[in-house]
């Protein structure tokens, strides 16, 4: 079992949970109490969870969120979510093939009352939004009621590894995802005017101004609050192409959950789809769980992410295909390769251009949507409501954490009289961190060959500031007025205390010092390093590479080093010739073998494309009705059962928007679907309150 579990991680520990036993069709196999059943069958290298009713096809992760039912198995007989479901001592787990088969009722108890419930402020969503809007409420003294449908808060926190971007005075610049999350978690577990529920889902915003939950996946509860906060984060955008469904294709969140949460490996190798932060941040997640990174695809011609980001890859060895896209996954059971073609200026794919990489995995990251759906609902049924972080509008998560905020500062001073200062400089400090990235300029190095010196090679405007914060003697500048201005070292060469802190404390790994005071000709260069030390090789000897990943040369490592404020970032220090001291800019960590294109390429299958995961419904079925001039998505989930399936359209709808598009329809001749409860499935016993046994039926 410990060849797919992380056992070494620069950043995080080793799980040490109990060991349990299971069964997977019959065979005993080992996990971890606490865990997932997803996360225990990947640690056993079982990536086929069942197989379609209607084509057979191979169904496993996707969304890892439970938002579709992809990963639908059998546990003790009961279909059930195996990233949602957690896994229980001698629990016996069957692939699902076909339809479940629903259990037999042997009796008949008496519906118990739905309890409701009144409440100043209901906070749908437990990431850095609706915490830090929390904190707030509970310092005032507001009751509100916090779900969220995880086992722990934080949101996506949990997932992050990295050290985050923004400010270090307001959203814990410097400070890595998965700590920020245990920080706003405590402060908010302070106030005891703030009830938390996990493990619970919102349901439905109905007419009457309640909200349907679903307490602990047990108990349904109706909630009216005076206020409704929707924070409910974002769901990841998906995308059509050939093999888009197999087993080993799944949302760069998916990836994180399993790597960063539960310290699987469930790939040996993976391609990316996607050049923003979430993409580009997976591959950097990837390589440090020792998972090789075959490359990635970006459809425009310049990644969307931040610049840093996409450096860090390059130089770890990592190409990246900007104006490519995918064509198809290839596999029969589950993914065996991938093949991408250059693109032009209409994203058409190029003939003559298709390359194939083998690789087990395709991360899918071209973009996020808001899980807004509540919102709109409660403005529609004219509730008093507002939406924070990704549900408001899709940022960082810094911007997140501080938009949440000032909502939590809004809703006080909307049930209260007094007011509640919500400085406009906030408001400013809230656009600056949503703000997207802003024009990069040319990497410029001074003549200096003498002293110690920071090289700061990030270069793009963007909402950061921790190096500038951390600085003791306030040798590096940002504007105040403007963190998204890039840092500037205004000491001289020989005014540097030489602390290192700004290389460690840099989100981006984008600062190195060079020292030229024991040897100018061979200046020692101290790099950052969130690798296992295990990855260096024995006869220290690296590749140093520059901020584009060009290699310039071989180094050798004199020392390797944690200063007291690193916080698990390492300090490479390697001695390097004058002639690129100043341009290095990391280490190669992937060699370039692992990144060369198949021999040959896998042809693509045209129109096989699934829309429609759940269903199984094709992109040639919706192309043929939209053709005989069907404008209505209901029409169209009518006829196919598109938009039909477990997810609620979650997954499909976009794609079928787009279809549209494709076939020269605009959206304004387009009638959208009819959106219903609920927002996930439920059994229908809960609704009515039935227990038997003390478990749902």
């Amino acid at each position: 079992m410990t060849e797919f579990r992380i056992t070494k991680h620069p950043i995080l520990s080793p799980k040490s949970d109990t060991p349990i036993e299971f069964k997977w069709q019959g065979k005993i196999l080992s996990g971890l109490t606490g865990e997932t059943i997803a996360a225990a069958l990947f640690a056993n290298g079982i990536h086929v969870f069942g197989h379609h009713h209607k084509d057979g096809s191979p169904q496993g992760i996707y969304c890892a969120n439970g938002q579709c039912s992809q990963c639908m198995l059998l546990a003790d007989q009961k279909p059930v979510k195996a990233c949602m479901e957690t896994l229980a001592s001698g629990m016996q787990i069957e692939p699902l093939d076909g339809l479940p088969v629903l259990p037999e009722v042997n009796e008949q108890p008496a519906p118990a009352d739905i309890k409701e419930i009144e409440i100043p402020v209901l906070i749908i969503g437990g990431g850095p939004s609706g915490l830090s809007a929390a904190i707030e409420l509970g310092k005032a003294g507001i009751k509100a009621i916090l779900i969220d449908d995880k086992h722990r808060l934080g949101g996506k926190l949990v997932l992050q590894t990295h050290r985050f971007f923004g400010s270090v005075s307001t959203v814990y610049a410097g400070t890595r995802g998965i700590d920020i999350a245990t920080r706003l978690e405590k402060q908010v577990r302070e106030f005891d005017s703030i009830a938390i529920w996990l493990k619970s889902t919102a349901l439905a915003v109905f007419s009457d101004q309640k909200v349907g939950v679903l307490k602990e996946g047990s108990e349904y509860v109706l909630i009216k609050p005076e206020i409704l906060l929707v924070a409910s984060g974002a769901r990841e955008k998906s995308l059509a192409f050939s093999g888009n469904t197999l087993p080993g294709v799944y949302g760069a969140g998916a990836f994180q959950t399993l790597v960063n949460r539960d310290l699987i490996k469930p790939s040996q190798k993976l391609f990316i789809v996607g050049g923003g932060n979430v993409g580009l941040i997976a591959g950097y997640h990837a390589l440090q769980a020792g998972i090789e990174v075959a490359g990635l695809v970006e459809a425009l011609p310049e990644c969307g992410g931040y610049q840093v980001h996409k450096d860090k890859l390059v130089r770890m060895g990592v190409p990246i295909y900007t104006s490519h896209t995918i064509l198809s996954a290839n596999g029969s059971d589950q993914v065996e390769s991938v093949t991408i073609a250059a693109v032009n200026g209409q994203f058409q794919p190029q003939p003559r251009t298709e390359r194939s990489f083998a690789c087990d995995t395709v991360l899918i990251a071209v973009g996020l949507d808001p899980v807004n759906e509540f919102y709109l609902k409660a403005r529609e049924y004219g509730m008093k409501v507002f939406a924070g972080g990704d549900a408001e509008e899709i940022a960082e998560a810094s911007a997140a954490i501080f938009s949440g905020k000032i909502r939590g500062r809004e809703i006080i001073n909307t049930l209260k009289k007094e007011q509640l200062d919500v400085p406009p400089a906030w408001y400013e400090l809230g656009e600056i961190l949503k703000s997207k990235p802003g024009k990069a300029s040319l990497e410029e190095f001074t003549d200096w060959e003498d002293g110690v010196f920071p090289v700061i090679h990030c270069t793009q405007e963007i909402p950061c500031d921790p190096c500038s914060a951390i600085c003791p003697q306030g040798l590096i500048h940002i504007e105040e007025t403007d963190i998204r201005k890039a840092p500037v070292f205004l000491g001289n060469n020989y005014c540097c205390g030489v602390c290192e802190q700004c290389v460690s404390i840099c989100p981006g790994l984008a600062i190195t010092l060079v020292d030229y005071r024991s040897n100018p000709e061979k200046p020692i260069v101290s790099i950052p390093f969130e690798y296992p030390r295990e990855r260096l090789p024995q006869n220290k000897i690296v590749i140093v590479t520059d901020t584009q990943g060009n290699d310039l040369g071989e180094v050798v490592v004199i020392d390797i080093d944690s200063i007291p404020t690193s916080d698990r970032t390492l300090i490479v220090r390697v001695e390097a010739p004058k002639a690129f001291a100043r341009k290095i800019a990391g280490i190669q960590v992937q060699s370039e073998p692992v990144t060369q294109p198949m021999d040959h390429y896998v042809k693509v299958i045209q129109d096989e494309t699934i829309i429609c995961r759940c269903e199984r419904v094709s992109a040639g079925e919706i192309r043929a009705l939209i053709k005989e001039g069907i404008r209505d998505i209901n029409e169209i989930k009518s006829v196919t059962r598109a938009g039909m399936g477990a997810c609620g359209s979650k997954t499909c709808n976009a794609l079928i928007h787009r279809l549209f598009r494709e076939e020269g329809i605009s959206s304004s001749e387009v009638t959208d679907q009819t959106r219903r409860p609920v927002f996930i499935e439920v059994p229908a016993g809960i609704f009515a309150g039935i227990k038997s046994g003390g478990q749902h039926e």
